[in-house]
């Protein structure tokens, strides 16, 4: 453990560093292959002098519109998806838990699907997922009555809105023509399709400010994790440490939501992944980010090469979170736990 200040706390177990070193190595050749997998893809021979300003036609048009800030995207996105998993597990203390559950993602598809299709062309999608996710957490913080601070009551009333977000979807899509609502089904899914750098820009200065703040948090959240009697007599501010907390994760997913849409799993996969790889107690930012946008990156990866008419990465992320959760209840039914 590599503390800084007073509240900056950094796990740096052996067996930390060899996962980390591990994801960047997965993450890099992930990247490669994006940038050069494909029919359009840039030739492997080309891609480090393309990668410093030698690029021209095909490989420029790649590189800067097609699938730079595409990967960009996906990489930052990913990264805040598995930091919010990781801080929302850890006050929770809930290892299934993420923002989904408390309506963020629910939230946001409503958000979306009612712009889209009601309101067309007059308001960016992007900011009506932000005002449906915000309006989610918004009425989950008042109906728990304790705001964040009851990780029981938090879930509860998430579940409860995000049936409520999803109904508003579903009838809205009910509502109106089959082919504009078609068109919504990529977002509500999650997609990294036609991404600028002015999103790269968006989600890497959302990471720029938010980070580091969660970060801050690390040396608490792993000791609130023995216990709030325990927690409270270090000095942590066991309520007050998790209304921080869920309130960056909730920051962090909204920030992901608003440039790639409500991709699933990710946020959940990410964390768990990062503590079976360390086998130690913490939230495990640092790993969690690293891990989730290997993940998306991955995901997109074949949501680009594989032959399925670039389907919506969110569907990819929900296959690779049903096959883990798959494997965890048989891992834990054959311990006897279930």
């Amino acid at each position: 453990m590599v503390v800084v200040g007073r509240w900056l706390a950094l796990p740096l177990s052996r067996a930390a560093l060899l996962a980390a070193a591990g994801t960047v190595l997965v993450l890099c050749a992930a990247a490669v292959a994006t940038l050069t997998m494909g029919r359009l893809g840039i030739p492997l021979g080309e891609l480090p002098s393309a990668l410093t300003g030698g690029a021209e036609g095909k490989e420029l048009f790649v590189l800067d519109r097609l699938r730079g800030p595409r990967l960009v995207v996906a990489i930052a996105a990913g990264a805040a998806f598995g930091v919010s998993g990781a801080l929302f597990q850890s006050v929770t203390r809930n290892p299934l838990g993420s923002p989904d559950v408390i309506g963020l993602g629910a939230g946001a598809g409503a958000g979306a699907a009612v712009v889209a299709l009601k309101m067309p062309g007059s308001v960016p999608v992007s900011v009506g997922a932000l005002v449906g996710a915000a309006t989610a957490i918004a009425l989950v913080y008042f109906a728990t009555g304790s705001g964040f601070r009851d990780p029981g009551r938090l879930i509860i009333a998430g579940i409860g809105v995000a049936a409520i977000a999803v109904a508003i979807t579903q009838y809205v899509v009910y509502a109106v023509e089959r082919e504009r609502a078609t068109a919504l089904t990529a977002y509500v899914n999650g997609s990294l399709a036609a991404k600028s750098w002015d999103d790269a820009r968006e989600i890497g200065l959302a990471l720029l400010v938010l980070l580091p703040l969660a970060l801050l948090l690390g040396r608490r959240l792993e000791t609130g994790e023995m216990g709030d009697e325990i927690a409270g007599a270090l000095g942590a501010e066991p309520k007050r440490t998790r209304t921080q907390a869920v309130l960056l994760s909730v920051l962090l997913s909204a920030a992901a939501i608003s440039v790639a849409g409500p991709i699933a799993f990710i946020a959940l996969t990410a964390p768990q992944i990062a503590r079976r790889l360390t086998g130690g107690t913490g939230a495990h930012l640092v790993l969690s980010a690293l891990l989730g946008s290997t993940l998306l990156v991955l995901a997109d990866l074949a949501a680009q090469q594989l032959p399925m008419d670039d389907m919506p990465v969110g569907i990819y992320t929900m296959a690779i979170g049903g096959i883990y959760l798959g494997y965890l209840l048989t891992r834990e039914w054959r311990k006897g736990h279930l």
